[in-house]
């Protein structure tokens, strides 16, 4: 059965797992409410989030030429879940780190993960942000 053959309550089974996934880990946090975020913590919901991203961002090209409004809503979003993962990166340098040094130098590679997984990821998410959102847009 390809993708496209699925019924329509089973047409998207990866996505409702991952959100299952979430809203298990965000019940989790619930009961142990003591416990502050961790930088693993922070690069896999970043991980979360530009996925997202990316999703949106292929949602939208494909809905903008038949629909034209919904495809701004989902620019809108889109745009949303990147101040969502910038915010998210930016929190993930304020925590303490294991060793100093390890703040996002976009000029060199950070010393390893997973500061380096979460600072290749924001980069490559920016560029994409660059390309199709102006300042302005991402100001409001």
């Amino acid at each position: 059965m390809s993708p496209d053959e699925h019924p329509v309550g089973d047409a998207h089974p990866y996505l409702r797992a991952a959100t299952a996934g979430l809203r298990h880990h965000t019940r989790l946090l619930a009961t142990r409410a003591s416990q502050p975020s961790d930088r693993h913590h922070l690069d896999t919901l970043h991980a979360h989030l530009t996925d997202l991203h990316r999703l949106l961002d292929q949602l939208a090209e494909h809905t903008r030429p038949e629909r034209p409004a919904s495809g701004r809503h989902l620019a809108t979003a889109h745009t949303r879940l990147w101040q969502a993962a910038d915010a998210v990166h930016a929190a993930f340098h304020l925590l303490p780190a294991a060793s100093d040094g390890t703040g996002c130098h976009p000029e060199r590679l950070p010393d390893g993960p997973p500061v380096l997984t979460i600072c290749q990821r924001h980069l490559a998410a920016a560029h994409v942000v660059r390309r199709k959102t102006t300042p302005a847009d991402l100001a409001s």
